[in-house]
């Protein structure tokens, strides 16, 4: 019998690849405070590739506690700009400062995944994602986000690659799959490997 596997997000893009994927798994909510813990690890001095780690494991650590069994897969995503780590968007004036402080520049997308079985780390992995974004105008800007805003508005950065946000980029280094969120080929080759999944 192969292993249950649960999502512990509630991202449907995340949901939609594993099922893209063929994947069965089932999705329970695992609600952390994460911008106290980014916050605190921010103080700390910790690089954004251990803060999406951290904040992948501390999702699977919470439903893996509930005792439902399975494999859980926990999953956080980071923007890094310069080895400063954004937060999503609460505005339309917040979304369009990330756009201008992003223009012209590469930043880092860090998608970390951990899957915890019987109340421990198995398996993790943080993807990474380079991006750079052209010298768009002021009135694109603009009319992106006026354009756009209910879709982005919780997305990091003010922008989703598999929408017009695209457009923004000059040069786009690294899987889409870790850039919507979840290192997918990582993580079906390593249940893959283990069984879970048919070879």
């Amino acid at each position: 019998m192969p292993d249950r596997i649960i999502l512990a997000s509630t991202s449907q893009i995340r949901s939609k690849l594993l099922d893209g994927a063929g994947v069965p798994h089932d999705v329970v909510a695992s609600r952390i405070d994460e911008d106290s813990v980014k916050k605190a690890l921010e103080a700390e001095g910790a690089p954004p590739r251990d803060i999406a780690d951290t904040l992948a494991e501390m999702k699977a650590r919470k439903i893996a506690e509930k005792g439902q069994g399975g494999l859980v897969i926990g999953c956080d995503q980071v923007l890094s700009l310069k080895g400063e780590v954004l937060s999503k968007p609460k505005t339309i004036e917040d979304a369009r400062g990330q756009l201008n402080a992003l223009r012209g520049e590469t930043h880092q997308l860090l998608s970390a995944a951990v899957i915890y079985e019987d109340l421990k780390p198995v398996w993790r992995h943080v993807g990474v994602a380079r991006l750079s974004m052209r010298d768009f105008s002021d009135d694109y800007c603009d009319d992106y986000l006026a354009r756009n805003w209910d879709s982005i508005r919780w997305a990091v950065g003010g922008y989703k690659i598999e929408e017009e946000g695209i457009r923004l980029f000059r040069m786009v280094q690294g899987d889409t799959f870790t850039i919507q969120g979840l290192p997918l080929l990582e993580l079906l080759s390593y249940l893959t490997l283990r069984g879970t999944l048919p070879t």
